[in-house]
């Protein structure tokens, strides 16, 4: 994919600076920590304390990290097939995680005949008293269906409801296009489930004995890399789009996103796909981006540290090696600030601070805290 650098009042780099400054440049409004290094880092979030966060490693680990402390890798975690964009993936802290110590964990498993898929497990977190943690009483509650071949688009990004009730989960079209439209497939969609794993009665598409088309919240997505509630209590997402076209959306029930039929982009050989346009039956982007930005990790800033940044959203990008933000506005979106970061960055989250931490991708991937310059 092509790499795109959107200037801005706060974001004018050279290649000299990018090469001298840990991230954003001397003009970024943040000044940048190195706080940690990983190997193939996924998701992180933070504990309610604030004093330590869960971060994932695609390989198959769950570390518990402490800023300023070592990481304790915590035991008894499920097998993971790992390969290609397969793994270990998101992490999530249940709504009463201060009472029940239940993480939700994504991966992907294997299946027969070359076949893989994602699926997401309910477990408690022991932390004893000699220092370890484990996992314990793991419980899957839910799965992609089919598992198909291939090793890509996973998505298996989560994200709870604001009133707790609901687990949001968004499940790639597994680079097999034509799943995203169908409704007896969970593949390219977002699903709704209860925290257990059971299916809303009211959800849109509910059906008495078909499931899989009862968790279906919305549908036609390709790779869905972030989801995130903002204060209004909407649902956004982000997801790469294919050769151009990486899309922002807000997430509404039985709406129809389009791909493989629409997109803003065109397949990878060269085949046109139509663009979106009004009146054509479908919900076209809030933002959307081509020259790409491969998007990955999306968060919502609501602190305090970073006043002017309020009511904005902001994407990890991978191939534009860039922090991107987003400013909202109910239920439009206009993008605001691209911040060169010199590597590929994975995963993006507010801290209890109000900082903003980010996550590089790959091989010794820093951990870094932006905080006011």
């Amino acid at each position: 994919m092509k790499s795109i650098l959107f200037l801005s009042a706060f974001s004018v780099l050279t290649t000299a600076c990018q090469a001298q400054q840990v991230g954003g440049g001397p003009n970024a409004p943040f000044k940048t920590e190195v706080m940690g290094t990983f190997s193939k880092p996924w998701a992180m979030t933070f504990l309610p304390d604030g004093k330590a966060a869960l971060i994932t490693e695609k390989r198959g680990k769950l570390l518990l990290w402490e800023p300023g402390g070592k990481s304790i890798s915590v035991s008894d975690m499920p097998k993971v097939a790992y390969g290609g964009q397969g793994g270990m993936g998101d992490v999530v802290l249940a709504p009463d995680f201060a009472v029940s110590n239940a993480v939700y964990l994504s991966w992907v498993e294997g299946g027969g005949d070359k076949t893989y898929g994602s699926v997401v497990g309910k477990a408690k977190l022991v932390r004893n008293t000699d220092g370890s943690a484990a996992l314990s009483d793991m419980k899957i509650i839910w799965r992609q269906s089919p598992k198909v071949t291939g090793q890509g688009h996973y998505s298996q990004r989560m994200a709870f409801s604001p009133d707790g009730k609901y687990l949001f989960i968004g499940s790639g079209e597994r680079q097999k296009f034509d799943p995203a439209q169908n409704m007896d497939m969970n593949l390219g969609k977002v699903l709704r489930l209860f925290p257990d794993g059971s299916i809303p009665k009211d959800n849109p598409f509910f059906t008495e004995g078909n499931p899989v088309r009862s968790q279906i919240w919305s549908l036609g997505h390709r790779n869905i890399l972030g989801l995130a509630f903002d204060d209004a209590g909407l649902l956004w997402n982000q997801e790469m789009g294919p050769q151009g076209g990486d899309e922002l959306n807000l997430v509404s029930p039985t709406k129809n996103y389009g791909y493989p039929i629409v997109s803003n982009g065109d397949h990878y050989d060269g085949r046109d796909i139509p663009d979106h346009k009004p009146g054509d039956g479908f919900e076209a982007p809030k933002a959307f981006w081509n020259p790409v930005i491969s998007p990955a990790g999306l968060a919502y800033y609501n602190g305090d540290l970073f006043p002017d940044w309020k009511g904005s959203l902001f994407i990890g990008g991978l191939s534009s090696e860039a922090v991107i933000r987003v400013k909202v506005n109910g239920q439009s979106a206009t993008k605001a600030d691209q911040w060169q970061m010199g590597n590929r960055i994975r995963e993006i989250e507010q801290g209890p601070d109000g900082a903003l931490w980010v996550m590089e991708d790959g091989d010794d991937a820093r951990l870094l805290k932006l905080t006011p310059r």
